[in-house]
């Protein structure tokens, strides 16, 4: 999970990712343009994967009170979502302020003046401004973060990325901890011995073991930006005979579902302070298993993220959205799945269940030589519960 540096290759190329799930997904309501619009400006903001999930979380959860604030009293839907993106957006990201007030306005020109547009404008606006004052408390604190190293000697001098954001006010979880797992495999442990040499051998940068098409799904997953979740819930809220305010409770949902998932693996990941393959596999002599063996210039086929290990932040990601869009399909057939990579030229991939999805999100990251198998399947099991507890707090509780 790239949190840290994106070339710009990647930024640029955005855009044909988006304009592939647009192919994808043809159909559309005032919802997901705006999720489009607001995942364009998030990313053309340069912020790495946290803060970018931070912020959709707040732009969504604007948009589902905005909603629910212009029904029953004659407000424009399309206004208060309008008002409601533009209210949060220029408060998160204001160095993008031109383009922001250029999709606002867009989409105010088509709307009839009159009191319906006043008033839903009114209603955006309110909503973002109570969603700020509930969030007010959402900090983190000094970095403190102190690298592990003997006086004197040279450890990589690269910032750690996110080490404060476990400090940050939940959404949905009592608290950072609620679903911290336990650690990871002990170091003498056949399950230690696997989760090592599986890497190792799928996830080389030269690795003969990784197919072709598991290569593919490496660079696909490369990518951890919201759009590329956010494509897979717009393949649910595309479904027919769904309504805006149940697009706009979804997206909420997801969205807090999301930004509650890094919170929770960030305190995991600190808690634990994991060493990555490149790390592990390059010491293979040093950690008492004679099941795992040394390869002195072993490189991963990805970059790895510049934050510890266990678990997998894209796994709990990957389930946390999961669950929530289970829920939301219900016992309806789940339609065709699909979003589109940068990372992988804007190509786009397809799933006809959720667990395939989730499944594939995690096996990537082994390919990509990142994690390990028992990272990803905690990471899993974390985003099935946070996904779980947002179910319940935000689909199944009356509005």
């Amino acid at each position: 999970m790239r949190f840290a540096t994106r070339t710009h290759a990647a930024r640029i190329a955005v855009a044909a990712s988006l304009l592939g799930g647009l192919a994808v997904n043809a159909s559309a309501d005032v919802i997901t343009d705006w999720n489009i619009k607001a995942g364009e400006i998030v990313v053309e903001s340069k912020l790495g994967t946290p803060p970018a999930i931070r912020v959709m979380a707040v732009v969504q959860t604007a948009v589902h009170e905005a909603v629910n604030g212009s029904q029953g009293n004659q407000a424009s839907v399309d206004a208060a979502v309008a008002a409601a993106n533009r209210a949060t957006l220029t408060k998160l990201v204001p160095s993008l302020q031109a383009s922001i007030d250029t999709a606002y306005q867009a989409a105010l020109a088509k709307i009839a003046d009159g009191p319906a547009k006043t008033a839903g404008i009114a209603a955006g606006e309110q909503a973002a401004a109570a969603v700020f004052a509930r969030r007010a408390n959402d900090s983190m604190s000094a970095e403190t973060y102190r690298p592990h190293a003997a006086a004197g000697a040279y450890v990589p001098t690269a910032s750690p990325a996110a080490p404060t954001w476990s400090q940050r006010k939940p959404w949905l979880m009592s608290s950072a901890a609620q679903f911290r797992p336990g650690p990871p495999p002990a170091l003498t442990s056949d399950a230690w011995a696997r989760d090592f040499n599986e890497v190792k051998a799928l996830g080389s940068r030269n690795s003969t073991a990784r197919s072709s098409e598991q290569s593919e799904i490496a660079r696909f997953w490369e990518y951890s930006l919201p759009p590329i979740y956010d494509g897979v819930a717009r393949s649910v809220a595309n479904m027919p005979g769904r309504e805006v305010a149940q697009n706009a409770r979804m997206f909420a949902a997801v969205a807090q579902a999301m930004d509650d998932a890094m919170i929770a693996v960030f305190d995991a990941k600190y808690h634990y302070n994991f060493w990555r393959p490149a790390t592990a596999i390059r010491n293979g002599d040093n950690d008492g298993n004679d099941a795992t063996e040394r390869e002195a210039s072993w490189m991963p086929f990805i970059a790895a993220p510049l934050h510890p290990e266990y678990p997998s932040a894209h796994a709990i990601l990957a389930a946390a959205v999961a669950t929530v869009l289970k829920a939301e399909i219900g016992d309806r057939p789940t339609p065709v799945l699909a979003t589109a990579s940068p990372t992988a030229k804007g190509a786009t991939r397809r799933w006809t269940n959720l667990d395939d999805f989730t499944r594939e999100v995690a096996n990537a990251r082994i390919y990509e030589g990142i994690h390990y198998r028992t990272s990803t399947d905690v990471g899993i099991t974390m985003g099935q519960q946070i996904g779980a507890l947002t179910v319940e707090k935000m689909l199944l509780a009356p509005h």
